[in-house]
């Protein structure tokens, strides 16, 4: 098998295709949150692009931002931004209340990523200490199949997730202090 023999079996896009779409991050779409996430926002950005007759969202690199939050700076190309996780479908999902998101105020135009970071850690945690009480113990499966699959082959995912318990914001930069 030569080096090229994989394109072949690869379906190629008509001659006559052509397409448009558009390149933002997730985190540039609008949120009471501070930063975009996954949430609704997102879904009624896909679905503006498709009545827009857009064909691709190129949406950056979605891993853990390192150095100065830029998706191009990210920790690890296996692990998502805990920042883009919605607030909104944590509710929706009974593991957090909407009062549990009350009383910030964040801008409409620019991230702060110093306020950011610890309000979505606040509701992440908060969150999980809800999950582990015993909320949506209809989740509990699912979680425990994926903890054991990661267990066993020590999956960079769980890699990062034990080492971001051992790193501390420090400016624009993280310091490991593990």
């Amino acid at each position: 098998m030569n080096s090229d023999s994989w394109r072949m079996t690869l379906p190629p896009f008509p001659p006559e295709y052509r397409a448009s779409g558009v390149l933002l991050h997730v985190a540039s779409l609008p949120s009471p949150y501070g930063i975009g996430d996954m949430g609704p926002a997102a879904l009624e950005w896909v679905d503006r692009l498709h009545e827009a007759g857009q064909a691709w969202w190129q949406a950056l690199p979605l891993g853990p931002t390192g150095y100065g939050n830029s998706p191009y700076q990210s920790l690890s190309s296996f692990a998502g931004d805990e920042l883009l996780v919605s607030p909104d479908g944590l509710i929706e999902d009974g593991l957090l209340r909407a009062s549990d998101c009350a009383g910030n105020s964040f801008s409409a135009a620019t991230i702060d990523y110093n306020t950011v970071i610890p309000f979505k850690h606040r509701l992440l945690e908060t969150a999980w200490t809800t999950f582990r009480a015993g909320a949506r113990g209809d989740l509990r499966p699912t979680y425990e199949q994926f903890c054991n699959l990661h267990r066993q082959d020590q999956s960079p995912a769980e890699q990062i997730a034990r080492r971001g318990d051992v790193r501390t914001d420090v400016g624009n930069g993280l310091v490991d202090v593990g």
